[in-house]
């Protein structure tokens, strides 16, 4: 009986064809929306984006639009607020999810079970549910109308404690034992052991945390009541006008804000995919 010449681990040209298939789908519907804005953003006023047969490359190209965004709204100083929020829950994730991801994973403490469970059940609940209460405690504080208010919320995200607590768990536990026998403090065990074998997920938490504080637009507007101190997603709001607006605009506005995000994932892609990788469920 002819037996096939295909293994286990083998895919036939047709299941070759439909993931190539479903990718491009993907592709599609991911990467089209971007091209589309960088398309609207380069057309001049003489071209019609509302057009029934609509062309991605533009017949005309001009950057008058982004000039024009300089001048209608103050967006230098809007991106320097959302720079300065962004540095800020960057900042905090980067301390306090490692840190208390690392008190999770190797320190033994009573209670660690409830914390972690605790921290698990803040998952569940969306953000809208506890944004009132958010709102209150900014304002008790005193840093309603502040860049500081806007920051505090985002400071410590749960998940970004879970995605740390992962990565010092896959450091082996002999590790920490040899560590302890050598008299190593938990201080000098986290930085001499834990965060030279971090450093991936601590990228990929880096990241997300950029990618939080630089596209988060409705705590902005509920704690912001000074015009001057809008962030950019906020400020994006006076290019669409009561009565007109002009796409155009928006979507060269939209670039600005997009492009900071493309420069942080380029110089951190490569630890990013390391950090996937080691976030990843080894078979």
């Amino acid at each position: 009986m002819a037996r096939s010449g295909r293994g286990f681990n083998t895919i036939s040209p047709a299941e070759k064809v439909l993931r190539y298939a479903l990718l491009l789908v993907v592709l599609v519907i991911t990467v089209g929306p971007f091209l589309w804005q960088l398309s609207t953003s380069l057309k001049g006023v003489t071209e019609d984006v509302f057009t029934q047969t609509p062309t991605f490359v533009p017949q005309h190209p001009t950057l008058s639009n982004y000039t024009e965004v300089a001048k209608t709204i103050p967006v230098w100083a809007y991106a320097g607020n959302s720079l300065i929020v962004a540095v800020l829950v960057v900042a905090g994730n980067a301390i306090g999810a490692t840190l208390a991801g690392y008190a999770l994973a190797k320190l033994r403490f009573r209670g660690s079970k409830l914390v972690l469970g605790l921290f698990l059940a803040t998952l569940i609940l969306p953000s809208e549910v506890t944004i009132i209460s958010q709102y209150v405690i900014v304002r008790g504080l005193g840093f309603s109308d502040s860049l500081i208010g806007v920051a505090l919320p985002g400071a410590i995200q749960m998940l970004n404690v879970l995605l740390m607590r992962t990565a010092f768990l896959s450091i082996p536990a002999d590790v920490d034992a040899a560590a302890i026998i050598d008299g190593a403090t938990a201080w000098q065990r986290l930085i001499r052991i834990g965060l030279p074998n971090v450093k991936g997920m601590l990228s990929v938490v880096v990241i997300f945390s950029f990618i939080f504080a630089w596209d988060d637009f409705l705590w902005p507007l509920i704690v912001l009541t000074d015009p001057d101190k809008y962030t950019l997603t906020v400020g994006l709001q006076y290019l669409n006008g009561t009565f007109s607006s002009n796409p155009r605009l928006i979507a060269a506005g939209t670039m600005i804000a997009f492009l900071p995000i493309v420069v942080i994932f380029a110089l951190l892609q490569r630890f990013f995919f390391k950090g996937v990788d080691a976030g990843a469920i080894k078979g």
